[in-house]
């Protein structure tokens, strides 16, 4: 991963929520699971650093990009260059890749853009209007509709967290292989909570779902995520009540109030 040095925090938008009070878009739930999903996205749990990152991971995707793993293939890096320009439209460094982007979505390739479009996200990344677009975009695509899910199916904040990071490494489609597919499959092997279902019974049966998914591709084999997650469900850890411990890739990671509290404000 490319070092980076972010010098500011992040912040969010309004949630959009219905039934729980509690939820992962805001406060110290939102940097725990920042925390959580960098651990698997970057090997780190300080996800204030890794806004500059940015390589190709070899998924098919093209370049993997900043704090939640925008992708080009996807289109999704693509919309944050352009968020990026909506708050910043005045000697952008990135506007002249934009062509560049557009034209690779769907596809792993780096046509146009190269090591010189590393260096300018490296850059770009260290502004306060990029990492605002990099929460914009988060939020929209990822965040806020994984709570809306969540709620709708009466789901805990453990449950908020699952499908967010179903989300962020699917995508929000409906096909099999994205979100709301791996979702359909779960909800016809076991009842949510809203349909009169046990939470633990349906939150195993999303991650059996997820997890013939992720056995599909090379680069998400390895189901270190899924067996976080696992874990915090048989602990019973509904709240993600801290302290937290689990193992992701090999690497042992821990998060309590104090780390938490060197952590970037996510207001």
């Amino acid at each position: 991963m490319l070092a980076a040095t972010i010098l500011n925090g992040c912040a969010s938008k309004d949630v959009r929520h219905t039934e729980n009070t509690a939820n992962i878009g805001t406060g110290i739930l939102r940097k725990e699971v920042f925390a959580l999903v960098s651990s698997a996205e970057n090997s780190s749990i300080d996800y204030s650093k890794q806004y500059a990152y940015i390589e190709d991971i070899g998924d098919g995707r093209g370049y993997t990009a900043g704090v939640i793993g925008f992708t080009s293939g996807t289109g999704a890096l693509l919309q944050v260059v352009h968020e990026y320009l909506k708050l910043k439209p005045q000697n952008n460094s990135l506007e002249k890749y934009l062509s560049a982007l557009e034209a690779v979505v769907g596809t792993d390739s780096h046509e146009g853009l190269g090591d010189a479009f590393l260096a300018d996200w490296q850059i770009a990344s260290e502004d306060a209007e990029m990492i605002q677009a990099q929460n914009t975009i988060l939020d929209d695509l990822y965040l806020n509709p994984s709570i809306a899910f969540a709620n709708e199916e009466g789901l805990s904040v453990l449950g908020q967290y699952i499908y967010y990071d179903a989300m962020v490494v699917h995508g929000p489609g409906d096909d099999e292989d994205s979100f709301n597919g791996i979702r359909m499959n779960a909800k016809a092997s076991a009842d949510t909570p809203a349909m009169g279902g046990n939470e633990k019974t349906y939150l195993q049966a999303f991650l059996d779902a997820r997890s013939v998914i992720m056995k599909k591709e090379e680069a998400h084999s390895d189901l270190s995520r899924l067996n976080t997650q696992q874990a915090f469900l048989e602990a019973g850890n509904e709240t993600l009540a801290l302290p937290l411990t689990w193992t992701m890739y090999g690497e042992a990671f821990a998060l309590d109030e104090s780390s938490l509290s060197n952590m970037a404000e996510c207001a």
